[in-house]
């Protein structure tokens, strides 16, 4: 019993507010796909190259910034560092609401980027010190929950809000929440099991023991230098970019793609926009619940993107003579493609010892943000220079089928003797 409600008392507190958080964030990162769809360019004179350059311009600044901010994360203070950044990202996102010209939107996208980019792999680093090797894959899934919860609800808000009021009165409303939001993080939030009240000290001595016994099986890596030449570092890194291609090609053109295929108004956009992101999360919960009970990553990761990219290449060879097929085809890959997320970010720290995961887990972000820069782009400017989404179809089947074949070559360590649940040492 005793157990269990530790798990619980942590599952129910920290969740919340690690959900809510990157809810925020990838609420004011993926609401310019709606405003693209409703009118800035027009307003603004934006040509569709130009359009896509700025969608994707938020990854660049997000590529930047990665590993500083899981750097003052490992050594200094999440907290802190999630504080500043809701207030600067709820700003920016805000202060879109007000541009009057192309340079002024260049300027915010990119920044918005940078003030974003500390925010992934410091909830990692969060993660990683507040649940064990048996719950990381659920805990990473809530984390990334966020983003297809928060483009769903968003997918339909928006909608609404830009048909009530336009597409500057969209920014402005979804970006004050963030602000708000970091009076709530700062009270609630403490960076480590050891800073908290609501634990007894028994409490904190069991879970730090669990943690302590994980780190015996993984090999030592001296330095950040040593782990971010290791073989699996590197090739993690292209798997992600890869992948991002695909993901983030997808989510900021949607909603473009929809209107344009269907002839629907943008209320109808936002509900159809939404049902692929309802597959995601039905698909996330279910993969990272059985990731954590059978404990082989891989086997959560490459299979999904493989059937990921096979429903992009068959989207490209229908064409768009058959919207509803494409449509239902679009839905699965959304599913397969958000599936692996929890998985994923679960195994680096299985990979590699505590002093370097979290930096590493910054660098593998960091990369996955330049593949999320090239896939918001050129998914963009092929789907503006062609007139129809298929040729960037292709694009994101073959980014996603290579990183298929590299994600097979990951050298997994073998299982060692796992360490004592967390439950079980409890009850003992």
């Amino acid at each position: 019993m005793q157990q269990r409600k530790l798990a619980v008392r942590r599952w129910w507190y920290l969740m919340p507010i690690i959900f809510i958080t990157y809810s925020l964030a990838y609420l004011d990162r993926a609401n310019f796909g709606f405003a693209a769809a409703s009118g800035i360019q027009e307003d603004l004179g934006i040509t569709k190259g130009v359009s896509s350059l700025i969608g994707a311009l938020f990854f660049l600044g997000y590529f930047f910034f990665q590993v500083p901010g899981a750097i003052y994360a490992v050594k200094r203070s999440v907290r802190k560092l999630i504080f500043c950044s809701l207030i600067l990202w709820g700003v920016c996102a805000a202060a879109t609401g007000y541009v009057s010209n192309i340079p002024m939107l260049l300027i915010i996208r990119f920044t918005l980027g940078v003030v974003e980019a500390a925010v992934m792999p410091a909830m990692l680093v969060y993660i990683s010190n507040w649940f064990t090797k048996q719950e990381r894959s659920r805990a990473n899934t809530f984390l990334i929950l966020g983003n297809p919860v928060t483009v769903l609800w968003m997918s339909i808000v928006s909608g609404y809000l830009i048909n009530a009021f336009g597409w500057r009165e969209m920014f402005i409303f979804e970006g004050i929440p963030a602000v708000i939001w970091a009076v709530f993080w700062w009270f609630l939030v403490r960076d480590k099991p050891s800073q908290v009240s609501w634990l007894s000290a028994q409490e904190k001595a069991d879970l730090q023991a669990v943690m302590d016994q994980e780190q015996q099986n993984i090999k030592p890596v001296r330095n950040y230098g040593e782990a971010l030449r290791s073989g699996n570092v590197i090739m993690l890194c292209l798997v992600h970019a890869l992948w991002s291609i695909g993901v983030y090609g997808f989510m900021m053109w949607m909603p473009s793609i929809i209107k344009s295929a269907a002839s629907v108004d943008i209320v109808a956009v936002g509900w159809l926009s939404a049902l692929p992101y309802l597959a995601a999360i039905i698909a996330m919960l279910s993969v990272s619940w059985l990731s954590d009970k059978i404990q082989n990553r891989k086997l959560f990761i490459w299979p999904l993107l493989l059937i990921a990219s096979a429903t992009f290449f068959t989207s490209y060879m229908i064409g768009n003579e058959h919207f509803w097929f494409s449509y239902a085809l679009l839905v699965v890959a959304a599913a397969c493609m958000y599936a692996p997320y929890g998985p994923f970010f679960a195994m680096i720290p299985e990979l590699l010892p505590k002093n370097v995961a979290g930096v590493s887990m910054g660098l593998i972000n960091s990369v996955g943000a330049l593949g999320a820069f090239v896939g918001a782009w050129l998914v963009g400017y092929l789907n503006g220079l062609t007139g129809n989404p298929s040729i960037s179809y292709s694009l994101m089947a073959a980014a996603l089928l290579m990183s298929v074949v590299i994600m097979m070559k990951v050298r997994v360590a073998p299982k060692n003797a796992a360490p004592k649940p967390l439950g079980k040492r409890i009850a003992s």
